[in-house]
């Protein structure tokens, strides 16, 4: 276990994510200081331009955490060449650098859309890689570059994490369309759907780079979710409960709401056919092997409760 201070250069880091997981970190590792690797300075702590890596003096760094990168757009307004261009050659840039410098971790955050865009029964680390979209096949084209260059390397760990939907503070995804919903006393017209999804609250995913950062833990491709996956209307259900509110759900015929959705008619929720599929579609993953790999029995966070923490949130 490492218990010294570590100083750590992330990219991506004042992002949703990368903001809780600074904060995370400040509390759990003392001492911690970062090395924010940025497109532009703003003067907020030490910085480090992206064309500058290679001729900046970073000799300090215990470890890289990767987590900029360029998310699925549902309106597709993004050309493949961007999401390659963020998601592949940004990663194969600062993965080169670390392979030549002292720092000894490498934590990549990918997805499990790298894998799977759609999942029949539960997304494991075993299943054959067949993304669709172009912002999954960069992130999987990242994930077999680092994997490549990390054969015979026995002086550093790499780890390619594939979360999957990540809500916490700061969160403006599809649970803060749910809560608006119920916070209005909306009725919820997806109740004729019966999927299944899983979640990972950002406190988990907080936990475990602060494990990879200080246990030794084996290197490796680990996917990352709450121990429970829940249907929509449980979702919905924790939402009202949180927000003390009554949860209104109707079961509109399955049909009817595609239709509607596609004519942006669905009762004015900001809903396409794309937002529709993933709003209603299963999609389970699996988090064993980090669990083994961490010798853990469950997350600290369980996924209701982490959900009610984001809901609380919202009302901050």
């Amino acid at each position: 276990m490492i218990t010294t201070p570590m100083k750590i250069l992330i990219s991506g880091a004042s992002g949703f994510i990368g903001t809780n997981l600074r904060q995370y970190l400040d509390k759990h590792m003392p001492g911690i200081t970062f090395c924010m690797l940025v497109r532009k300075k703003t003067g907020a702590g030490r910085e480090v331009l992206w064309e500058d890596l290679h001729t900046t003096s970073l000799d300090d760094i215990d470890a890289v955490i990767h987590l900029a990168g360029l998310a699925h757009d549902t309106k597709n307004t993004n050309d493949d060449a961007a999401y390659f261009l963020v998601n592949f050659e940004l990663t194969k840039m600062l993965y080169d650098w670390f392979l030549k410098s002292k720092a000894k971790r490498f934590i990549y955050v990918s997805s499990v859309k790298a894998i799977a865009d759609v999942v029949q029964g539960v997304l494991t680390e075993e299943a054959e890689p067949s993304p669709v979209t172009a912002y999954g096949k960069s992130k999987l084209k990242a994930e077999e570059y680092i994997q490549q260059l990390s054969l015979g390397v026995t002086d550093k760990k790499f780890y390619i994490l594939r979360p999957c939907m990540v809500h916490g503070p700061g969160n403006k995804g599809n649970l803060n369309l749910f809560y608006k919903f119920v916070l209005k006393g909306l009725p919820y017209p997806l109740g004729a759907f019966e999927n299944t999804r899983s979640f990972l609250s950002v406190d988990n995913f907080c936990f475990v780079c602060e494990q990879l950062l200080t246990e030794d833990i084996p290197s490796g491709a680990y996917n990352l979710a709450d121990d429970h996956p829940l249907s929509t209307k449980e979702l919905f259900n924790i939402i009202a409960d949180t927000s003390q509110r009554k949860a209104r759900i109707w079961n509109i015929p399955r049909g009817l709401v595609r239709t509607m959705a596609c004519t942006g008619g669905l009762f004015k929720l900001p809903v396409n056919a794309e937002r529709l599929e993933k709003l209603t579609e299963s999609y389970v993953v699996c988090n064993r092997k980090i669990k083994a790999a961490l010798k853990i029995k469950t997350m600290p966070v369980g996924v209701k409760e982490g959900i009610a923490r984001t809901i609380s949130s919202f009302e901050k």
